[in-house]
């Protein structure tokens, strides 16, 4: 059953937000979160910090870092989405992490917790999917959606296997570099959705640079989700504790001020 990107208004793109969860403490990743949802956000994709985030780039490298030094672990992670799934039971949940923090948990044992904090789905981003059989079986057991990045580099045999095992959604890399903001959305980001929607029916989001009102107009036309997270990030490091969740509120509302075209739910939130 696909993760649902559904809002008050009907409009497409669903909203993805990414959150270093930790970053200024987990009192304000846990505010943001709220604010974000009641701004519109469909799904949260909470973020592990990780001494090692290779995909990513200076934003969010620095606020795994202030993360980390604040104590933040992954069961703090958890025990948030937990809070989060009792306060807002619609919401899509993702714990979005690199594969040792899962490894060093226990990946039994965190499928297992996550499960029982309400969790919707897994994003590993270093795991390949031709490496993710037993970890798929732990997923699954826990009713866990596992979610996989697919790249415009990605050979059309390698979509068909990641559209095989997907659940929730499927997350299109809008560009082969890593995150950060970006003034243009990637000319690929287009025609990798095209030859998702070939070999998969699940929602398609689509990230890496999304940050205007253009890219997420620009999206509508032709995925099911727009996955915001550097601009996230930067604004919360710009801003004090207390003022963060208005200024992510006020940033995704801003979002929508290009004409959207209205649409319907692209799938049920869990069960």
């Amino acid at each position: 059953m696909p993760i649902a990107f559904q809002n008050a208004e009907g409009l497409k793109p669903g909203l993805v937000i990414y959150l270093t969860v930790g970053d200024q403490g987990l009192k304000t990743t846990r505010d943001v979160a709220l604010a974000a949802l009641d701004a519109g956000a469909d799904v949260l994709e909470l973020g592990v910090p990780f001494s090692d985030p290779v995909a990513d780039g200076p934003v969010i490298q620095r606020a795994s870092q202030r993360a980390l030094a604040a104590g933040t672990r992954l069961e703090d992670v958890l025990a948030l989405a937990g809070e989060l799934r009792r306060l807002r039971p619609r919401c899509g949940l993702v714990i979005f992490s690199y594969l040792n923090p899962l490894l060093r948990y226990g990946m039994e044992r965190f499928c297992e917790r996550a499960e029982e904090c309400g969790v919707d789905g897994v994003l590993a981003t270093d795991l390949p999917v031709e490496e993710a059989g037993p970890h798929l079986e732990l997923l699954r057991r826990r009713r866990l959606k596992p979610i996989f990045l697919a790249a415009p580099t990605s050979t059309d045999a390698r979509l068909r296997a990641i559209a095989e095992v997907s659940e929730g959604f499927v997350y299109a890399i809008s560009r082969t570099a890593i995150t950060g903001v970006r003034r243009e959305l990637a000319s690929d980001a287009r025609g990798l959705v095209e030859r998702l929607r070939r070999v998969t029916g699940l929602p398609i989001a689509v990230g890496f640079g999304v940050s205007l009102p253009e890219h997420v107009a620009a999206l509508a036309e032709f995925a099911d989700a727009a996955v915001i997270g550097s601009a996230i990030v930067s604004l919360i490091e710009s801003s004090t504790p207390e003022s963060a969740p208005v200024c992510v509120a006020e940033f995704l509302r801003g979002l929508r001020t290009l004409p959207h075209p209205a649409g319907t739910a692209c799938g049920s939130g869990r069960p």
